[in-house]
């Protein structure tokens, strides 16, 4: 990658990055004025692996995302009007108002869905790997998931069968050390999931996920690799979460010392830090996603919500 592209990749990465952030932020203050239903897992200091991962895939690929799934789609290029609305239960959403958070999905890119199910989303994400190997066509799938669910059954059951059948798909694990309330650490004799990788006999690598640069590079090498038939991979991403699990969990049962560590080497700060832009470039973006985040904000509250009779549409009946 030469200086200038290296540059006009720093660029994309700040952008993704910064109107993440900005996005979950105005979640949240959705959350404590009471106008959005349920709860939402915000991706607060995770930025830089959806933003990396993102980078490196085709239009044509797919995303199996979880319940921490914002910033799944805010990388991939959802619209983030239609996003906030269906956050806030509004017709105008991606789901008319009926995914929510936790379910929210963006087809228009890609992705398949979030997935209030811990580890839901690896089966299906394995099966539309699965699916374009059957068509014989050279989509990928990229399947994100939390450290805690590569404890469920579904990840070893997938990645067994993704691994026999040499599928297109790479998975992702967001590893930011906790699942809901409780320490990886304690709950598992070897915390860092990739190691898992050689028990089905495919490529598994641990990265600093804070790193855009790094998280793109492996990224795009194992997109590569599952695109012209050589299978999945394990990118193990070292993250953290700022928040609670959710917007309503204080968090106290991690250690301030622990916080502040990890909020100290933050991946915006960390990009910034490189110095591939100037303070004019950085502010610029800035401005530009601050107007968008203004409109997306304005655009859910100002939205109706679903009309009663919508209850009984979009729903299958056996």
């Amino acid at each position: 990658m030469t200086k200038q592209e290296k540059k006009n990749k720093a660029k994309e990465f700040y952008t993704i990055m910064y109107r993440t952030r900005r996005f979950e932020e105005e979640v949240f203050e959705f959350y404590k004025r009471g106008l959005m239903p349920g709860l939402a897992h915000l991706y607060l200091g995770e930025e830089a692996v959806a933003a990396g991962v993102c980078g490196a895939l085709e239009e044509r690929d797919f995303i199996g995302s979880t319940h921490r799934g914002h910033g799944h789609l805010v990388s991939r290029g959802a619209d983030l009007n239609k996003m906030m609305a269906e956050i806030l239960g509004k017709k105008t959403g991606y789901s008319k108002g009926k995914g929510g958070s936790m379910h929210i999905m963006a087809m228009d890119k890609g992705i398949l869905g979030a997935n209030g199910i811990v580890g839901g989303e690896i089966p299906i994400a394995t099966g539309s790997a699965y699916a374009s190997l059957y068509k014989g066509t050279d989509e990928v799938t990229v399947c994100f998931f939390g450290d805690s669910a590569s404890n469920e059954g579904t990840f070893h059951e997938s990645v067994n069968m993704a691994a026999a059948w040499n599928l297109p798909i790479v998975y992702v694990v967001e590893n930011n050390l906790y699942g809901i309330s409780v320490d990886i650490r304690r709950v598992t004799k070897e915390y860092h999931i990739s190691k898992r990788a050689a028990g089905y006999g495919i490529e598994g690598v641990c990265i600093d996920g804070n790193d855009v640069f790094k998280v793109y590079e492996e990224a795009q090498k194992a997109v590569d690799k599952a695109r012209n038939g050589g299978g999945p991979t394990i990118i193990e991403c070292m993250t953290y979460r700022w928040q609670g699990h959710h917007v309503g969990d204080p968090g106290i049962y991690r250690p301030d010392e622990e916080v502040a560590e990890w909020k100290a080497k933050e991946p915006i700060a960390k990009l910034e830090e490189l110095d591939l832009l100037t303070e004019a470039e950085i502010q610029e973006i800035k401005d530009m996603v601050e107007a968008e985040i203004k409109e997306a904000c304005r655009f859910a509250e100002e939205s109706p919500y679903p009309d009663m009779e919508e209850a009984y549409t979009d729903v299958f009946v056996d």
